[in-house]
């Protein structure tokens, strides 16, 4: 009996499920980032969510060129500090404001989301040369005159700075509108507009001679997809 009513409700273009799984893909003013999010029915129009979010948060004045020793010289950013990436863990309800109607209907869901935030600060890495040897620098108070003044190759790469990685702590608040456009009911095919902001224990310094930021402010769009049982 309980079958039949989820078939009649998908029929009339009402979202019925019990779990709701899917994933994220977002492109933000400040970055990117991915999500995974687990929904939970509470009654016909409210879902309870779980989320976990990996982002990465870049600082709008970062300016990418490349050394003049050669074409195959990687690209760098200039005055570049730390990468910035952030872990998230939260909860938060998704509010169905309007069914489908029908199968190629377009359900409105707002949607909030709040928890915890975790930075971490990866150090960025330069090749330089010096007296004919190529090393790495970093910005800190031994290199940074090579580190902005040397003879630059360019980056060293995703592989270096791992085990230098520090943690700041914070929380986030995030608010969105998804719209489902996924023709069956089993499938989620949305998008996504929405605002968020992050706060953290300490400023994040990012480039050098720039103020650095506590509070984190941004949009996004993203492009959501997954399943319903």
């Amino acid at each position: 009996m309980k079958r039949d009513a989820i078939i009649k409700q998908e029929e009339e273009g009402v979202l019925a499920y019990s779990k709701q799984s899917v994933f994220g893909v977002q492109l933000r003013t400040n970055g990117y980032g991915v999500f995974y999010e687990l929904g939970r029915p509470k009654s016909p129009r409210f879902t309870n969510l779980y989320l976990i979010e990996l982002t990465e948060i870049k600082h709008p004045k970062e300016d990418k060129t490349t050394s003049t020793d050669g074409i195959f010289s990687n690209s760098y950013t200039i005055a570049k500090i730390n990468n910035f990436y952030q872990v998230k863990l939260g909860f938060g309800q998704q509010y169905i404001f309007g069914q489908k109607g029908n199968k190629n209907g377009v359900a409105v869901m707002g949607i909030y989301q709040a928890g915890l935030s975790l930075g971490l600060l990866r150090p960025y890495y330069l090749d330089v040369n010096e007296s004919s040897t190529q090393r790495s620098v970093k910005y800190d108070s031994k290199d940074s005159s090579a580190f902005l003044f040397g003879d630059i190759i360019g980056s060293s790469g995703i592989s270096k700075g791992w085990n230098e990685i520090k943690l700041k702590p914070g929380i986030f608040l995030k608010t969105a509108l998804r719209f489902d456009f996924g023709r069956y009911n089993e499938m989620v095919q949305a998008l996504q507009i929405g605002i968020s902001a992050e706060a953290y224990s300490s400023k994040i310094p990012q480039l050098v001679y720039n103020k650095q930021k506590q509070i984190f402010f941004q949009g996004h769009i993203a492009f959501v997809f997954g399943r319903r049982k």
